[in-house]
C-alpha cells in the first residue's frame, strides 16, 4: 500500500509539473509554438485535473483529422471516442462556438463586401467538416450588413431539400433586403453540381418578383470554397 501510495503521488508530481511548464509555455508565447494536440490538452486540463491527458488530446485529434475536424465533429461522433464524456464534449463545443460567434460578430461589423473574407472565414468554421449537408442563409439589411445567420435546412450526406418559396418568406419576415445562400458538401469538394446552381436560379427567380436580392451562393469544402458569382454561374 505504501508503495503504491508513493507511485500514485509521484504521477501526480509529475503530471502536475508537466501542466505548469505547457501552462507557462503557452503564455510565454501567446500559444504560437504549441502543436494543436497541446492545445487541447490545456482544454483538457480543467475537465481531467489529475489525469495525464496527452493520450486522449492525440486520440481526439486522430479520430477527427484536425483540429477543424475535432470542433466540428457531431456529439455522437465524439460520444464513441474512448474517454470522451459529457464535459469533455461540453468544453470542445463551448470553445467552438465562441469563436464562431467572433467571427460573425467581425463579419457583421461593415457591409459584407467589406468583411467577405470574414464572411468566409465564418461560414468555413461553421460548416466546413460537417458530415451531413446543411444549408444556411445569411440575411442582410438595405447596407449589406448581416443581420441574421439561420440554418434553413440540413439533409443527408449529399442532398438538402430547398424550397424557394420558405427561403422568400423567411427572408420577408425578417425585414431583410438581401440575402446570401451557403451550403456545404460533406464530400469536400465544393464544386458546385448542375442541382446547385438550378436550385440557386429558382431562389434567386422567387426572390426577384419580392424586390429580394440573392447575392450569391457559397458552398463550403474541406479545404476550400466556391462562390457561384464569382464563377459567374449565377
Amino acid at each position: 500500500m505504501a508503495n503504491n501510495a508513493g507511485e500514485m503521488k509521484t504521477k501526480e508530481t509529475t503530471n502536475s509539473g508537466h501542466r505548469k511548464r505547457l501552462r507557462d509555455r503557452f503564455l510565454k508565447g501567446e500559444g504560437k509554438s504549441v502543436p494543436d494536440y497541446e492545445l487541447i490538452e490545456l482544454l483538457l486540463f480543467g475537465v481531467m485535473p489529475r489525469t495525464d491527458v496527452k493520450p486522449l488530446a492525440k486520440k481526439l485529434l486522430e479520430e477527427c483529422g484536425s483540429l477543424a475536424g475535432l470542433f466540428q465533429a457531431d456529439v455522437e461522433k465524439l460520444k464513441s471516442i474512448p474517454g470522451v464524456g459529457e464535459t469533455t464534449i461540453v468544453t470542445l463545443k463551448v470553445v467552438h462556438e465562441a469563436s464562431c460567434r467572433k467571427l460573425l460578430e467581425e463579419a457583421s461589423a461593415q457591409p459584407v463586401l467589406q468583411s467577405w473574407q470574414t464572411v468566409i472565414d465564418y461560414c468555413r468554421s461553421r460548416m466546413s467538416h460537417l458530415t451531413i449537408e446543411q444549408f444556411r442563409l445569411l440575411f442582410l439589411d438595405q447596407k449589406n450588413k448581416i443581420i441574421a445567420d439561420e440554418i434553413q435546412q440540413q439533409g443527408t450526406i449529399n442532398c438538402t431539400p430547398i424550397f424557394p418559396r420558405e427561403v422568400v418568406k423567411r427572408t420577408l419576415e425578417l425585414g431583410a433586403s438581401s440575402l446570401i445562400m451557403v451550403h456545404n458538401h460533406p464530400s469536400g469538394d465544393p464544386t458546385p453540381s448542375q442541382a446547385d446552381i438550378d436550385i440557386t436560379r429558382k431562389v434567386i427567380n422567387a426572390a426577384k418578383e419580392l424586390e429580394i436580392h440573392v447575392l450569391d451562393h457559397l458552398i463550403i469544402g474541406r479545404f476550400g470554397h466556391t462562390s457561384l458569382r464569382e464563377k459567374r454561374l449565377i
